[in-house]
C-alpha cells in the first residue's frame, strides 16, 4: 500500500479506447492519500463524442474515488478541455468531490503549488493550424502504434511500455513544443506569487526545477500512465504505474536548488 499526503492526476481519458483503465484502478486501490486532486480530461467527453469505450474497469475507477471521497479523502475536481462542461458546475460538489476551475496546494514543506489542467496555454504553444492539425493526427497515429505494440509485448510475455512517450522524446519539434508549455506554466506560477506549478494536458510527465519555481506535469493514463505524489515529507515524486510500478522521478524540495533526477 502507497500511503502519501498527496496524488496529483489528470488526462484520464475515461471513454476513450486508449484509456489504461486497469492501471489507473489498481494504482487508486493501493494507494492511500490525504487529498486527490484531478487535474482535467478525467472524462473525455470530446472521445465519446465519436464513439463510447467504456468498460467494466471505468466503472470501478468512478465507485472506487467515491469510496475514498466518503471515507475522508479530500477530492478535487478541476476540469479540462476534453471535460470542459464540467466547468459550469465549479462551486459546487457531487458525491463529497468538490469541483474547482484552478486550486492552489501548500505542501509539508511550505510550497504553494499552483494547480490548473493547463490548455489555457495553448496559445503561446501553438505554432499555428497546420501544426495543430498535424500534431493531433500523428498522436492520434502514435496511440495506435503504442496499442498494438503493447499487445504484441504482452503475448510475448513482456510489461507495458510507452513507445508513443519514447517516440515523443525523439522528436525535436515535439520538446520545442513541451518546453514552450512549460515556460507558460513557469511564467503563470511566477506572476502570481507560487513557489510552483501542477499542471496537465500534454501528456508528458516532468518534474523540474527552473527559474525557481517547480514545475510538475502528471502525465497521462493514455500512454506513460504516471501520478504524481506528495510523500509525508513534502517531496514530490512522479510514479509510473504498470507493471514495473516504479518512483521515475523525485524533486526534494529541502533540497530545492537541485534539478529533479
Amino acid at each position: 500500500m502507497l500511503n502519501c499526503r498527496t496524488i496529483f492526476l489528470s488526462d484520464v481519458h475515461l471513454g476513450c479506447k486508449d484509456c489504461q483503465a486497469d492501471y489507473l484502478l489498481d494504482f487508486l486501490q493501493q494507494s492511500q492519500a490525504d487529498t486527490i486532486y484531478m487535474l482535467g480530461d478525467i472524462v473525455d467527453l470530446w472521445a465519446m463524442r465519436k464513439q463510447v469505450h467504456w468498460k467494466s474497469g471505468q466503472n470501478k475507477i468512478i465507485r472506487c474515488l467515491l469510496d475514498k471521497a466518503e471515507q475522508g479523502t479530500a477530492i478535487v475536481y478541476i476540469p479540462g478541455n476534453h471535460d470542459e462542461a464540467l466547468r459550469l458546475y465549479a462551486g459546487k460538489s457531487f458525491g463529497n468531490i468538490r469541483i474547482a476551475l484552478r486550486a492552489s496546494h501548500t505542501t509539508a514543506q511550505g510550497k504553494k503549488l499552483l494547480l490548473l489542467h493547463g490548455d489555457e496555454f495553448d496559445k503561446e504553444v501553438n505554432f499555428g493550424r497546420l501544426h495543430a492539425w498535424l500534431g493531433d493526427n500523428l498522436y492520434d497515429l502514435l496511440l495506435f502504434l503504442n496499442r498494438w505494440y503493447n499487445r504484441l509485448r504482452r503475448l510475448g510475455g513482456g510489461g507495458y511500455f510507452s513507445l508513443a512517450a519514447y517516440i515523443k522524446s525523439k522528436v525535436p519539434g515535439a520538446q520545442k513544443a513541451i518546453a514552450r508549455y512549460r515556460d507558460a506554466a513557469i511564467a503563470k506560477a511566477k506572476r502570481a506569487g507560487f513557489d510552483g506549478v501542477v499542471c496537465g494536458h500534454i501528456h508528458h510527465p516532468e518534474i523540474r526545477l527552473q527559474q525557481g519555481i517547480i514545475y510538475c506535469n502528471d502525465g497521462d493514463w493514455i500512454d506513460s500512465c504516471t501520478a504524481l505524489i506528495e510523500q509525508h515529507d513534502g517531496s514530490l515524486a512522479l510514479y509510473h504505474c504498470t507493471e514495473q510500478a516504479e518512483k521515475i522521478a523525485a524533486l526534494p524540495l529541502a533540497e530545492s536548488g537541485k534539478k529533479a533526477a
